[in-house]
C-alpha cells in the first residue's frame, strides 16, 4: 500500500514523490548485501540513495539478476533429449540442440526465446549473457525475440565473425572444436566481449581457451591445479552453470576454489535442460556447494554484471534501478532469521511482489 501524500513506497508498489521513485523495505545493500531497513529512492531510472530508518514494510529489496550464461535459442524443445550425452546433446553442428534449431523456422525460434526471456523478466533477472547459435540470423533472431520485454539481452554470436560485428561480442564453443584466434582478434579490436567454454567435460580444452585471454570462461568444472594458478593470475571471470552440468552428467564445478582465485556468476545454460530461473540457480548453487549465502547472490547478481559491464546487479546510489522486491511476509518467507540465506535457499518467483525497472 503507498503512503498517503509522502509518496513513500510499501507493498512492493513503487509511487513518485517530486519526480522520485520510492521503494521501503529491507533492503539488501552494497557488495555484502548489508540487510538495512529503509527506502531506496529513483530518479530517471537510477538510484540515488539509500535511506536507512524505520519503515512499515515487510518488503524484501535486492539488486534484479544478472544469468551469467544462457542459450535461450532452445526454448523450443524443453526437456527434448533425456538420458543423452552431452556431445549427443548440444555439440557442433549435429548435436540434438543443432538438428532441432534447424528444423524449426524462425518465427518458431522467435516466439520461443520471447516466452523464455518474459519468464526471465517475471522472475526478476534484468540481463543475462546469451551464446546465440545461427550466426547473423541467429542475433536477428534473439533482438526480434527481446522487443517489449524488459530483460536486457548481452548476445554473443556464434559462427562467423560477421556475427560478432551483429552481436555485443563472441561466444565461442570451445578449442576443441576450433583454435577461434581469428574470432579472438576480430572481438578485440571492436572491444566486444569474448566468452569461451572451457573445461566442461575435461580439462583438455583450458589451456587453449585460456591462451586466448578472454573475458571470461564458461564452465571449469574438471580445472587441474595449473589452471586455477593462471586463473588467479589473469583475475578471469568464471560463469557456472551447476544445474546444467549435472544433468549432462559432466560432474561439479569446484566452486570454492574458483572463488579463492577469481570472480564467480551463475548462469543456467540451456533452456532445454533447464528453466532460467536465478532462484532455482541460487538454491541449488547454495545447497550443494561450501559457499555463503552472499556469495552465491553476488555470484546471481553483480558477478554477471561485471563481466558484461553492466551498470546494475547492486543496491547503491548510482547503479540502474533494477531491482526485485520480495514479500517478506509470504507464507515461504515470513518468520526468516537470514535475510540473505532466506532469498538464496528458499525464496522463488511466487515470492515476486514487484520487479522495479
Amino acid at each position: 500500500m503507498t503512503g498517503g501524500e509522502s509518496g513513500t513506497t510499501t507493498g512492493g508498489r513503487t509511487a513518485t514523490d517530486g519526480g522520485q521513485r520510492l521503494v521501503e523495505g529491507t533492503i539488501l545493500r552494497g557488495r555484502e548485501f548489508e540487510p538495512v531497513e529503509g527506502r531506496v529512492v529513483v530518479e530517471d531510472g537510477v538510484i540515488a540513495s539509500v535511506e536507512e530508518e524505520p519503515v512499515e514494510s515487510d518488503d524484501i529489496v535486492l539488486p534484479a539478476f544478472v544469468n551469467a550464461h544462457t542459450h535461450i535459442g532452445d526454448s523450443i524443445a524443453k526437456e527434448a533429449g533425456g538420458g543423452l550425452s552431452l556431445e549427443e546433446l548440444v555439440a557442433p553442428p549435429n548435436g540434438l540442440k543443432h538438428r532441432l534449431l534447424r528444423q524449426a523456422s524462425t518465427e518458431e525460434k522467435i516466439a520461443a526465446m520471447h516466452r523464455s526471456l518474459e519468464f526471465m523478466a517475471e522472475a526478476g533477472t534484468a540481463a543475462h549473457i546469451e551464446f546465440r547459435e545461427g550466426d547473423v540470423e541467429g542475433v536477428k533472431e534473439i533482438r526480434a525475440a527481446g522487443e517489449n520485454v524488459p530483460v536486457e539481452s548481452v548476445v554473443l554470436g556464434r559462427g562467423s565473425t560477421d556475427a560478432m560485428h551483429a552481436a555485443d561480442g563472441y561466444g565461442a564453443s570451445g578449442t576443441n572444436d576450433a583454435d577461434f584466434e581469428r574470432e579472438r582478434a576480430a572481438t578485440a579490436r571492436e572491444g566486444k566481449l569474448f566468452g569461451i567454454h572451457a573445461g566442461e567435460v575435461d580439462s583438455s580444452d583450458i589451456d587453449g581457451a585460456m591462451d586466448l585471454d578472454p573475458d571470461f570462461l564458461v564452465h571449469m568444472v574438471h580445472p587441474e591445479p595449473w589452471h586455477l594458478d593462471r586463473l588467479a593470475d589473469a583475475a578471469t571471470p568464471v560463469a557456472v552453470c551447476p544445474r546444467s552440468n549435472l544433468v549432462t552428467d559432466v560432474g561439479l564445478p569446484p566452486v570454492s576454489e574458483l572463488l579463492e582465485r577469481t570472480s564467480v556468476a551463475l548462469g543456467t545454460d540451456n533452456v532445454f535442460l533447464n528453466s532460467p530461473s536465478m532462484f532455482r540457480e541460487m538454491e541449488f548453487a547454495a545447497k550443494l556447494f561450501d559457499v555463503s549465502a552472499t556469495e552465491v547472490l553476488r555470484m546471481a547478481t553483480v558477478a554477471g554484471a561485471d563481466i558484461a559491464a553492466l551498470n546494475c546487479g547492486l543496491v547503491e546510489p548510482g547503479r540502474d534501478a533494477e531491482l526485485v522486491v520480495l514479500d517478506g511476509d509470504s507464507h515461504n518467507l515470513t518468520g526468516a532469521k537470514d535475510v540473505v540465506r532466506a532469498v538464496v535457499r528458499r525464496a522463488g518467483v511466487d515470492d515476486i511482489r514487484a520487479v522495479v525497472r
